[in-house]
């Protein structure tokens, strides 16, 4: 059974976030560096171009393969 987008985008953020939420990490870089946190703005924009462009089986297999490689 294929996960859904919203399941593969969820497990995604806690991969690449971890505690904090997307947006709180754009802002936190955001304060400490106004052009880094510009790019961190554009890279959570295309992160979720992404999301939303892929398929859900698409979205799995890269899931599979980044835990297979964390084992």
């Amino acid at each position: 059974m294929t996960i859904s987008k919203i399941e593969a985008k969820q497990l995604l953020e806690r991969l690449i976030f971890e505690d904090t939420h997307p947006q709180d990490w754009v802002d936190d870089v955001w304060g400490l560096s106004p052009m880094h946190g510009d790019s961190c703005a554009k890279l959570l924009e295309a992160f979720d171009c992404l999301i939303e462009l892929c398929r859900e089986e698409q979205l799995e297999n890269l899931l599979q393969s980044i835990y297979q490689d964390k084992v």
